[in-house]
């Protein structure tokens, strides 16, 4: 694939490290966020990376300073997403959210631009069905942090031309990444999976079967895992998985995917609390949500649908939110609007 201008939309987590590894891969970056307060910020963790890399010997100087000539940031969607061969969405898990931002990419960007949404579990096709030509839009699930994981899953789903699989499969090529192709069905198929053995983890721990390290350890050592289920979970947020979990229960109706007790107990409450890992039991203080003001899209205040905290907590998933007051946000759960 020919290095053209590449448009991240989103400069949490996740859009930062995507930004990074195509500006390595020879792409012109651009990354947009209806903050602007933001983009500062997400251009200096990009050039910590960078630093990183040349300290670690993964990158020469000159390697470096090319890479950084590449990665400009701009607050305006419509400049951001000019000349764009290729739009990458990675902002809040929220479908509203991502419908919206969509229809707007679409009357914003060049008519041939693929368009790309990040997302780790939502429907591709209800996200599609926000703009008038849905085969231009696909999923590319990557995984964080995203210099790291090799693996992007390309998402596709009825409407999807497949000239738009072909493009997106070879665009994670050429950032290093292997894909695999999958169809748009819940929880696709990394999450589907990971999920499914976490929540046999958490019934074997709760029926005493093994100690979470031990459990750990089988899959570690057993069958070459670099983390085990529990561990990994206790990283994503036990929130997360819990509302993982409820919505593919829902969607698939399959036992396997009914959240144990021990989930629903340790992810469950949004009351001032304190949470306990499963692995470390180390508490995580939460601040007291009480008298947050939400809207139709998260914290009210003068801002577009899209301009959202949507930095995500790696390896998949998302990280609690929180108000400029410390106010902890409500958390998106997947398959339900916002209350």
């Amino acid at each position: 694939m020919s290095a053209g201008k590449v448009t991240v939309v989103g400069a949490g987590t996740m859009g930062h490290g995507i930004a990074y590894v195509a500006a390595l891969a020879g792409f012109e970056v651009c990354l947009t966020d209806s903050r602007a307060e933001v983009l500062p910020r997400a251009l200096g963790r990009l050039q910590d990376l960078l630093a990183v890399a040349v300290k670690r010997g993964k990158l020469t100087e000159p390697d470096r300073a090319t890479a950084a000539s590449r990665l400009r940031a701009e607050h305006q969607l419509a400049p951001a997403v000019s000349g764009a061969g290729v739009v990458i969405e990675a902002v809040h898990e929220h479908l509203g959210v991502k419908q919206q931002l969509f229809a707007e990419l679409e009357r914003a960007a060049p008519g041939d631009a693929l368009l790309a949404t990040n997302t780790s579990s939502l429907s591709i096709t209800d996200i599609a069905a926000a703009v008038q030509e849905p085969g231009r839009v696909v999923g590319m699930h990557f995984f964080n942090p995203v210099h790291a994981m090799k693996l992007v899953e390309v998402v596709t789903h009825p409407r999807t031309a497949p000239a738009a699989v072909e493009r997106a499969v070879a665009l994670a090529r050429a950032l290093g990444k292997e894909p695999i192709v999958v169809q748009d069905s819940p929880g696709f198929a990394s999450s589907r999976l990971g999920l499914a053995l976490g929540l046999e983890a958490m019934r074997m721990l709760e029926r005493g079967v093994a100690s979470a390290e031990d459990i750990d350890k089988a899959m570690e050592l057993g069958y070459n895992h670099a983390m085990g289920p529990l561990k990994l979970t206790d990283l994503v947020g036990l929130d997360v998985r819990l509302a993982i979990a409820q919505y593919l229960h829902q969607a698939l109706g399959e036992p396997q995917f009914e959240p144990p007790q021990i989930l629903r107990d340790k992810g469950g409450s949004w009351a001032r609390r304190v949470a306990r890992d499963f692995t470390t039991g180390a508490p995580e203080a939460l601040p007291d949500p009480s008298g947050a003001q939400w809207s139709a899209v998260g914290v009210r205040g003068p801002r577009r649908s899209w301009d959202l905290p949507f930095a995500s907590r790696w390896p998949c998933g998302h990280r609690p939110r929180y108000s400029r007051a410390g106010r902890r946000c409500r958390r998106w759960t997947p398959g339900r609007s916002w209350g």
